[in-house]
């Protein structure tokens, strides 16, 4: 595991990779519920032919359904979900990611295939990553410099 690697790999290793979604004339409502039955941050907003439309984010319901005094049993998704959304592809690296995910502050990316979705990636599912392979190359340094190690 490296930050070289491909969201492709990340996708393959992670234990869940169930894309959960949601139409864009659902309500905000069916979304939170969704997002609490799965503890989830964020819902992609999707059409019947799996085409991404945007996503819907906590923050997308505080700060554009909430605060602005919207009924969320009332306001369609596709009212307050962030849209056109950045996406990429399993080919980025996990380094190409976090940087995209940090400059334009966003937690979720959804990675995509001949415009089809197939997963999506949070912050910490990366950050995990990298820890990850940190701690492998703490234990292959460590090994090497014990005597260890076998290459």
């Amino acid at each position: 595991m490296r930050i070289d690697d491909t969201i492709g790999t990340v996708l393959k290793a992670k234990s869940q990779n169930r894309i959960l979604s949601i139409m864009p004339e659902k309500t905000v409502y069916e979304a939170l519920e969704i997002m609490a039955r799965y503890d989830i941050g964020a819902l992609l907003v999707c059409s019947d032919d799996d085409c991404l439309h945007g996503i819907l984010s906590e923050r997308d319901y505080a700060r554009k359904c909430a605060l602005a005094g919207h009924v969320s049993r009332e306001t369609r998704v596709d009212e307050i979900m962030t849209s056109p959304v950045r996406s990429v592809t399993p080919q980025h690296t996990v380094d190409e990611c976090l940087a995209l995910m940090t400059d334009h502050r966003f937690r979720h990316l959804p990675v995509l295939e001949r415009d089809k979705v197939i997963g999506l990636v949070s912050i910490g599912d990366l950050v995990k990553w990298v820890i990850n392979s940190q701690q492998q190359a703490i234990g292959t340094l460590e090994s090497y410099i014990t005597g260890g190690y076998v290459a």
